[in-house]
Formats: structure tokens, sequence, C-alpha cells
């Protein structure tokens, strides 16, 4: 069986509005209330997932969740009606949420390598921090068991118990020597009480360890530092990213950075630890301009490329820094940046928009992986059916609903999967 790295990108539903729902995501919070291009993002999810193809990558996609939520809305004892304040005004918009389009906040996942019963474990996130997030775990288990229905590779678990916060992958990193590799699985959590709430529980890490059947000797629990989580690092993968032998880390990522390094390296050696120091790049150009949430990625020649969003290779002090980065001849050979200027002003970069799973392409359903024919198809209709612009004071609107949702099914139609509908 054949094992490469499978990046599955959300594409971004047709709901994909500007509500500032997400404290703590210093993006989300700023652009609150701006007018948004549902169409224009969809497309520029979709030339992000073909620019990979073209570096010979498998690439796969997943389809948005269903929005409006009305089970969402009946639970908190919402209706039709013009909602009467601030908080339900929040509620209703959380219903019309197009975030599950980050699906490194899918689910966790641990490659057959590490796993003792040599299956690939996927344990979808609970997302409880955050109202507009936490609805979308059980539809995000039927689209996973979908996709990875081959139970003599894959292993889907539902959501961890929501006494214990859990953002999936966007706090989870692995390193090994090659993707098909036994790895090292670092699980990053917050510590509550600092400015910002810190939405990963280190418990809810060692459960999704547990359930997918880690040896605890190959499973590391890092604290991410408070100075980053207030800094607006939401997610472990807005400081810090790693593939196979290399994490490239900003300075101030972890609470214990020469402890974490350390650890990394006893478990394995050969590991390339990349450090931008805060001299350089300072912790708020790291976070606005989202540099590390980049997809490092290997490519097809053997070396190691960096996706990085546009607004980092246009923030001087990461441009300087990745410039003599490239020229010192590290690890890291390419920096490829990429327009995903929508999702960035709603504070997803490049990585939120990907969960990265290590299988055999054969394993995975085939509706859920893309070629060329499958983008130009997908593309089609969205620039058909995707709303061109919403404004957050257009949710609720049965018109403006009811487009979301044929736009969403023809989406499905197109991709061959009514059972999602």
């Amino acid at each position: 069986m054949a094992l490469v790295e499978i990046n599955f990108d959300g594409l971004v539903g047709p709901s994909h509005n500007y509500a500032g729902l997400s404290l703590g995501n210093l993006a989300s919070a700023s652009h609150g209330g701006d007018t948004s291009y549902p169409r224009a993002a969809a497309l520029q999810g979709l030339e992000k997932m073909r620019h990979n193809l073209h570096l010979g990558l498998v690439q796969g996609f997943f389809a948005p969740l269903p929005r409006p939520n009305p089970a969402f809305l009946a639970a908190v004892g919402l209706d039709a009606r013009e909602p009467a304040d601030a908080a339900e005004t929040r509620l209703r918009a959380a219903a019309w949420s197009a975030s599950s389009m980050w699906t490194a906040n899918a689910a966790t996942v641990s490659p057959a390598p590490d796993t003792t019963d040599a299956r690939c474990h996927l344990t979808a996130a609970n997302l409880v921090t955050m109202p507009h997030r936490s609805q979308e775990w059980p539809d995000t288990v039927r689209q996973l068991r979908l996709a990875f229905a081959d139970k003599a590779h894959f292993a889907v678990h539902d959501a961890v118990p929501a006494c214990f916060g859990d953002e999936g992958a966007a706090n989870h990193m692995r390193m090994a020597a090659r993707h098909d590799a036994p790895g090292l699985e670092i699980f990053v959590y917050g510590r509550p009480g600092g400015l910002f709430p810190a939405r990963q529980h280190e418990q809810a890490s060692r459960a999704v360890a547990r359930l997918h059947g880690l040896d605890p000797a190959r499973a590391l629990f890092v604290e991410q530092s408070t100075e980053a989580i207030a800094a607006g690092a939401f997610h472990n993968d807005v400081v810090a990213v790693a593939n196979e032998r290399v994490l490239f880390t900003h300075e101030l990522a972890f609470a214990d950075p020469e402890g974490t390094y350390a650890a990394i390296r006893a478990a394995l050696p050969e590991a390339e630890i990349v450090v931008v120091p805060a001299s350089a790049v300072s912790l708020s150009d790291a976070i606005r301009s989202y540099l590390f949430n980049a997809q490092l990625l290997t490519l097809p020649s053997g070396e190691m490329g960096l996706v990085i969003p546009l607004e980092a290779w246009e923030t001087p002090s990461v441009r300087t820094w990745l410039e003599a980065m490239l020229a010192s001849n590290g690890p890291i050979r390419r920096v490829l940046p990429v327009d995903v200027r929508q999702s960035m002003a709603n504070g997803g970069g490049p990585a939120c928009l990907r969960l990265r799973v290590v299988a055999d392409p054969a394993t995975v359903d085939p509706r859920f992986l893309l070629d060329e024919a499958r983008i130009d198809a997908l593309a089609k209709v969205v620039a058909r059916t995707w709303p061109e612009q919403i404004d957050p004071l257009d949710l609720g609107s049965e018109s403006l609903g009811q487009s979301v949702i044929a736009a969403r099914r023809a989406l499905l139609d197109e991709a061959g999967l009514n059972e999602l509908i």
C-alpha cells in the first residue's frame, strides 16, 4: 500500500460571511460587519487546490456543511422572526457560518504507521469554545465516514466529550522521517485564564491519543505560550507548522521552546527545527501575515515548499526573513504565495483550509479526490450558483437562505455526493 499525504481542502460555502464571531481571532474581529464575497472566496479556494495539483500532489476536497442550520436555531429557541437583540443576532449568524471551510479544525488525524491497529484514525473536533463552530462535528463525521468508509484502513471517531475543548489538527503536528514512516505526534494545548480563550484542552489531546492507539513514547504534549494566544494565535497552526522531519516555528510559539525542541530531537534525531526569531519577525507580524499558517509540503522532487498567503509575502519583515532563509540553503527550498484573501479576512490562511491525511488514495472514496476536470466542474457550479456578495445584515433573509441551500445542492449533485444533502 502506497501511503502519501493527501491535502483535503474545505470548499468555501455559499453562506461565507463576515459576522466577526470568533473571539481571539483578530482578523475575524477586525472584518466583522464587512461585505463578503462567497463566489470569489470559493473560486480562490479551488485555485489553491489546483495550485497543489500542479505541484504534483494528491489533492482532495470536502463539501460545505448544510447552512443555514435550522436545528441550531431551534435548539436555542429562535425561529424565522427577526432577532430582537445583539445576542440573538449573533446566534442567527452562527447558524449561517461557513466556518467548516477551515478543515484543519475538522479532525485530528493519526496515520496508520503510528497506530496500534495499523489503520488511519480520525477524531472529529468538537469545537465547543465557539458557538458557531460547536454545531459542526455531527455533519463533519458524516462526511468523514463517507470519504474514509473503508474500515480495513480507517477508523473515524465521534468528537471527545464537550467538557474538553478540541480544535482538531490546528493544534496537532506530526513529524517523521517520511510520511509513510512511524512518526512523532505533537499535541499542543493551552492554559485557560488569559486575555483570549485557550481553545485546546490538554485532556482532549490526551483522549485523542488514546483513541488512536498511539505509543505513549511517540506522543508529545506541549503547552502553547500564553503570549502567543494573547497576541491572536488562537490555534497553534498560526505560529508553527511541521512536515516530515522539519518543524517551522516562531520563537514564541511554545511555553517551553527549548524543552519542546529537546523532546522532539530525542524522539526524532533527524529533526530539523527552523526557528524564526522575534527580533526578525515580531509575533504581531507573524500573526497578521499568517506566515506560519502555511502548507509545508514535500514536493515530488523531494524538496520542501512553503505555501504562504500573499499577505505574508507582502509583509516586509516576513519577506526579508524568507528571502534570507532561501539563501541559507536550509531544508525549505521554495516559497509559494497563493491568493486566499477572502479566507484570510475571516482569519484562515492556507493551512486552515486543509486537513492532512496520510493514506493510500486508492482507499479513499474517489468522489473526494480531485483532478483538473473535477476542479473545472466544481468551479462552474460555484460561478453559476454561489452568491456574489453577502452583507451580515442579510443573514436571516428567506430568499438568501433558499439560494444558499440551492447552491450547495447543485454542488453536491455535481460531485455525486447527494448522501450529504
